[in-house]
């Protein structure tokens, strides 16, 4: 479609729509001068992602969840909203259990890396909006606007996942609604990371139980939906 590639797989009465993210290379992390910016968002560096790769075009849906897992621990309840109150251990065991039933998919969580990258689809601003964002385009507390724009909307709950307009690589809501797993240990910030889309691990002797989330959520102000703002 006009968004490029995609795939898709039905459980149950639950669909999955996957994008294709092209090769490419971008700047990883925030430059010193954006509004907003945290330090660990630093030091802002080139990634090359090497090979495309295939991401979930919408957060998982209560209804897929529900289709894998048999529960459905959210606040919000319905089908199309994304499931949350989930841990990265309870994601972990969704992605085996949804690979026990599809083997040979090689399912993930993104890295780091390729989370930002699509996140972006090409731009190179705060925002994949530009240079700023508003509550008609991702749900957020808008009663804390970004950098003195205009007070928007406080909905005080989660979206369903295919509200608002996708970025231009047709991923939805990669700002605002729900805070979004990678598989990488958290970094306090980007100094050593890698230049590739590899994931950023600890050796076991020194491990974390400190995870990464992207992407901000329904409650969050739009300083911390940012492309380049982790948590």
């Amino acid at each position: 479609d006009d968004h490029g590639a995609w795939c898709g797989w039905r459980l149950g009465d639950a669909v999955q729509r996957l994008r294709w993210i092209p090769p490419g290379a971008f700047m990883m992390g925030s430059p010193e001068g954006e509004p907003g910016r945290y330090d660990d968002e630093g030091p802002q560096h080139r990634v090359v992602i090497g090979a495309g790769f295939w991401l979930a075009e919408t957060a998982c849906t209560q209804a897929l969840w529900q289709a894998v897992m048999g529960d459905n621990p959210s606040e919000f309840v319905d089908p199309e909203r994304p499931v949350e109150r989930v841990s990265w251990d309870d994601v972990t065991k969704f992605i085996d259990v949804l690979s026990d039933r599809g083997p040979g998919l090689g399912l993930t969580l993104p890295s780091e890396a390729q989370w930002e990258y699509a996140c972006r689809a090409g731009t190179d601003m705060p925002f994949s909006t530009g240079m700023t964002i508003t509550t008609d385009q991702a749900n957020f507390d808008g009663r804390r606007p970004y950098q003195g724009d205009a007070k928007g909307e406080y909905r005080q709950k989660t979206m369903p996942v295919r509200r608002f307009r996708p970025n231009r690589w047709g991923l939805w809501q990669m700002h605002g609604n729900v805070w979004e797993w990678c598989v990488d240990d958290w970094y306090d910030n980007h100094r050593g990371a890698p230049a590739t889309a590899k994931p950023r691990r600890r050796l076991k002797l020194f491990g974390t139980k400190s995870k990464v989330l992207r992407g901000g959520s329904w409650f969050s102000n739009p300083r911390g939906l940012r492309s380049a703002a982790r948590d």
